[in-house]
């Protein structure tokens, strides 16, 4: 008989594994004894040896129990170590203790665990608490038993597992931020000075609290005494960038900074390395400037009007569906929303496409890129890319069907020239150069053109506009180039076969970081050699130093200057000018509203139909020209006001209408004649402000200050009545819409009852009837701020919260659409859409 002492030192597995190991095969009959032997200190007086309670194992412990739900996790044990079947070992006769202890030891010394015993949490004992497998189960029962996998990894659902997949999320994030390092240094490369930074004296500092901003990293720096030039951080970022004075300032505040705690998060210095950008453009197939330019020009034409045409049809459609979550809760749909799905889905009915009668070389106004081509050759033409994405590479413009034949050899000469210069052209990453952009501008003769003439017997007059920055330039040397320049020029042009039109030469002097110039940009204009001796006719200093050119639409002359907008493809321009007219349901008792009307091509175009013309434009020289115009082409009902939009339309609405609705209005008669100006009083308004201009045109700074003389004398009296009984609306606004306020003076006004909106943005155009055409809110539902800030949302969105605080009025109506292809080639075309109410 075994002591009771020898037992009650093992483990309860132990005991159980050792019960369960006794050999089947042995037929000799235990003896019926009740000796005293202590399982775990309890006496047991039972004739054979039962597995007692299951104790707490160690996670190193095993026992040979088969699991009720097999895994792939099981300990791998030895088959010595198993039991050859399940029944109970009744008959076998008992071993002695040390025999026992000696099994046991050889057991344990075979069992060998699976690597993944207890690397993974057991959801059931997650999910309920407890588990049947009790203390056996494979899996863990919580954080203390969980082990570390093989692959050195902990379960992905533990607090272990979750804290590691942050932190490597966390580096993730540093390595995508060091990426962009040199993206965003350049970014804010221009410090307030105008200066340049250093990249040797400048340091990336990582892990500062997302929140921070400019603000908020220079008072750190300024607690923590470090000396610096300028430091930059965005909101959002976890990056910033600090610039120092010297060498000195660099390595003290390196040492300042370097494993500063900010927030619990230790400061990381950073070198800031320029990022090879021929590394991103390579992922990036290099496309053609034929391809960057005119995306459509290997369709047939008639493709691409169908395209268009449904892409206009999309935009329709968008407007339906946005208006219908724009309008308010609990309120009847507008009747044009609730029929729209009767027409597709389409807000209004689509009229169709107009047609470009020329769709080669139509471009009247061509804008050329000066850079540095994939192989570093300084290059006139066209980016290949958005230099957000990190392309600059410009090519020259081959195979571009849009592009003039004269705008191309124009191109061709000023190559050459940037190629003999001694001076750079512009880096868009230095911000540093000379050459920056050439910009032809042709003016056609009278008369309508097709594609089989030739386009230089179709142009009259030429205006060249070469953009340059003088930032750093010796005055002598700019003088001298400039000279080469228009020699080459001159010479140019009369080497062409036939000879090419050259009828001023201008250079804009501009230092942004963009091409894009301000319209008050310094223009200087140059004399252009007329003879091989370089010598200059009499003329050159009077006539052809005043920067404009003459263009023709519907056989009338307009005056162009180098910063107005005129219409790129004026020969399609006439078509869609005569849709807006029918679609206006214009007459002699109509006052016509410009707005944006740039030189006064459409109110001009349209002022012998109606009885006035009242045109808004914000550029100084623009509404110069259109004064202008209108004195050239003998109109006398146009007025031109040089101001915003958004600043002035309530304001004339209310003077010219601002009455009851009881009165009527009144023809017009010659007891008026103080508040319309005679034919003869116009033509010599105009005559006066003509003579106004300088003879040689050097800048708009001069003309604002008289536009602005002109616009304030031709406001018309509080007193007026109304002299018309149709008030009608042409809006033509840039490629980013109206403005709130221009879209509310429209939208309030309840004489204003037909608006035609010309939109080369159909997107934009979207946007803005949705604020014009649905219905008002309640008074408690009204001004709903809560879209500013959402750099998310989208510009339609806006729209919808803009109409919750429109105030009450009575919406507009989309009537019909019109696409008019103004841009062959190209994926953008002009709308046209027609707004009643």
């Amino acid at each position: 008989m075994a002591s009771s002492s020898s037992i009650d030192e093992l483990p309860s597995s132990a005991v159980e594994t050792l019960t369960s190991q006794t050999p089947s095969t042995t037929t000799e009959p235990l003896p019926m004894e009740t000796s005293s032997i202590e399982i775990n200190g309890i006496p047991s007086a039972t004739k054979t040896l039962t597995p007692p309670p299951p104790a707490e194992p160690s996670p190193m412990e095993t026992s040979s129990i088969e699991d009720l739900h097999p895994s792939p996790f099981d300990p791998i044990q030895s088959s010595d170590s198993l039991p050859t079947d399940n029944s109970e070992a009744v008959g076998v006769k008992r071993k002695r203790a040390d025999d026992e202890k000696t099994d046991l030891e050889s057991s344990e010394t075979k069992v060998t665990l699976s690597p993944w015993w207890k690397t993974s949490l057991c959801s059931y004992f997650r999910r309920e608490a407890s588990c049947s497998h009790g203390n056996e189960c494979k899996y863990a029962h919580g954080e203390a038993e969980l082990r570390m996998k093989p692959d050195n990894t902990w379960d992905p659902t533990s607090e272990r597992g979750k804290k590691a997949k942050a932190m490597k999320m966390t580096e993730h994030e540093v390595k995508e931020d060091e990426e962009v390092l040199f993206t965003e240094q350049m970014m804010e490369s221009i410090d307030d000075d105008g200066s340049v930074f250093d990249l040797s004296l400048s340091k990336c500092l990582v892990h500062l609290p997302r929140k921070w901003q400019s603000d908020e990293l220079k008072t750190f720096l300024g607690e923590q005494g470090v000396q610096y030039k300028s430091a930059k951080k965005r909101r959002g970022m976890m990056v910033g960038f600090v610039t120092f004075e010297n060498a000195e300032q660099l390595q003290s505040g390196v040492e300042i900074l370097d494993g500063k705690t900010v927030n619990s998060n230790n400061l990381k210095i950073a070198d800031v390395l320029p990022r090879t950008f021929d590394k991103k453009e390579t992922k990036k197939s290099v496309k053609s400037a034929r391809e960057a330019v005119t995306p459509l020009a290997d369709l047939p034409y008639a493709d691409q009007l169908e395209q268009k045409k449904a892409s206009v049809a999309q935009m329709l459609k968008k407007l339906a569906r946005s208006a219908r979550k724009a309008c308010p809760n609990g309120g009847s749909l507008p009747e044009w929303v609730l029929t729209s799905r009767d027409r597709g889905g389409l807000s209004c009915n689509l009229e169709g496409i107009i047609e470009s009668p020329i769709t080669d070389g139509y471009r009247n106004k061509c804008e050329f890129s000066v850079g540095l081509s994939v192989l570093g050759k300084p290059t006139v033409g066209f980016s290949l890319g958005n230099f957000c994405a990190g392309v600059t590479a410009v090519e020259e413009p081959v195979n571009c069907p849009n592009i003039s034949k004269i705008a191309l050899q124009y191109a061709s000469i000023f190559q050459k020239v940037i190629e003999n210069s001694k001076l750079q052209v512009w880096n868009r990453f230095h911000h540093s150069g000379f050459w920056r952009q050439f910009t032809v501008r042709e003016g056609r003769k009278p008369g309508v053109f097709s594609n089989d003439e030739d386009a230089v017997t179709r142009i009259a007059e030429v205006m060249l506009i070469v953009q340059v920055c003088l930032t750093g330039s010796d005055e002598a040397e700019v003088a001298t180039e400039f000279k080469e320049m228009a020699k080459a020029f001159a010479e140019g042009a009369r080497a062409s076969s036939p000879t090419l039109p050259l009828t001023v030469l201008v250079v804009q002097n501009h230092t942004g970081i963009s091409n894009v110039a301000p319209p008050d940009a310094p223009l200087q204009v140059l004399p252009i050699p007329m003879s091989d001796n370089g010598t200059n006719q009499e003329q050159a200093t009077n006539v052809l130093t005043e920067a404009r050119i003459h263009d023709h639409i519907n056989n009338l002359r307009f005056s162009i200057s180098p910063t107005a907008f005129f219409q790129v493809n004026t020969v399609t321009a006439e078509k869609l000018y005569s849709v807006a007219g029918d679609w206006a349901d214009l007459g002699p008792d109509t006052l016509l509203f410009d707005v944006c009307c740039g030189t006064g091509t459409i109110g001009l175009t349209l002022a012998h139909r109606v009885g006035m013309v009242i045109g808004i434009e914000m550029n100084a020289s623009a509404v110069v020209d259109a004064e202008r115009n209108a004195t050239i082409n003998g109109i006398s009902n146009c007025k031109f006001i040089c101001a915003k939009a958004e600043s002035v339309m309530s304001s004339l609405l209310k003077q010219y209408f601002d009455v009851t609705e009881m009165e009527e209005a009144k023809p017009l008669s010659n007891a008026n004649d103080k508040q319309i100006p005679s034919t003869e009083e116009m033509s010599n308004s105009e005559h006066v402000a003509d003579q106004n201009l300088p003879p040689p045109y050097t800048g708009v700074e001069d003309l604002q200050d008289n536009a602005q003389k002109d616009s304030s004398s031709i406001e018309p009296e509080k007193s007026i009545k109304p002299q018309f009984k149709n008030v009608v609306a042409i809006v033509d606004p840039p490629r980013s819409g109206l403005h709130p306020a221009v879209i509310k003076a429209l939208r309030t006004h309840p004489r204003l009852k037909r608006l035609v909106y010309i939109s080369c943005n159909p997107e934009t155009l979207v946007a803005n009837a949705i604020e014009l055409c649905t219905p008002s809110f309640d008074e408690a539902d009204r001004g709903n701020k809560s879209y500013r800030g959402n750099k998310r949302i989208g510009i339609a969105g806006l729209a919808r919260r803009r109409a919750q605080s429109m105030p009450t009025s009575e919406p507009f109506r989309p009537v019909k659409a019109m696409a008019v292809d103004l841009f062959p080639h190209t994926d953008h075309c002009e709308m046209v859409m027609l707004l009643e109410r």
